[in-house]
């Protein structure tokens, strides 16, 4: 049994399978016209019914903003910040430099820290030279007494070994 040979009967009248197929199609099309024309004449119903604010105070600050913007001369932002760029990178390499200079100094007390405890034992070496010298001086009259001594002695001694002379 195909379609072609299928046959309804309705109220006296026959319709064949394929008129059936054709007739159903043709129906069945306008029937989702009609759904889709219903289905968008109500969105647009519920767009109509949809109340629109008014903008006009948006408006008025978005005028506002840009009065604001050309009266702050945004245009030239950019050369503002180029040049504030050239200045942050000028400040970089001083900075570094000063981190040297930094270095330099930490090493310079370093190297006077150094010279101060070598002055400090030089100062304790003078100090003991100085009374060393003190030392030699109360010595002095001693060596003196000593030497005339020594002088003495070496007097008696040639007196002795020449009697006579």
């Amino acid at each position: 049994m195909s379609l072609e040979e299928t046959e309804v009967n309705v109220g006296g009248v026959r319709f064949k399978g394929m008129h059936l197929a054709i007739v159903f199609g043709i129906i069945s099309s306008i029937g989702g016209a009609i759904w889709t024309a219903s289905s968008i004449y109500s969105r647009l119903e519920a767009v109509e019914a949809y109340e629109i604010p008014d903008i006009t105070e948006v408006t008025e600050e978005v005028h506002l903003i840009k009065q604001e913007l050309q009266a702050n001369d945004i245009s030239q932002l950019q050369g503002k910040l180029a040049v504030l760029q050239t200045n942050l990178e000028t400040i970089v390499v001083q900075q570094q430099k000063l981190l040297l200079i930094q270095e330099r100094v930490v090493a310079a007390e370093k190297t006077v820290t150094e010279m101060e405890t070598e002055v400090e034992k030089a100062e304790l070496a003078v100090e003991r030279i100085d009374k060393f010298d003190v030392f030699l001086q109360s010595m002095e009259g001693k060596f003196k007494k000593i030497d005339k001594e020594i002088d003495d002695l070496w007097e008696g001694l040639d007196t002795l070994a020449n009697p006579l002379g």
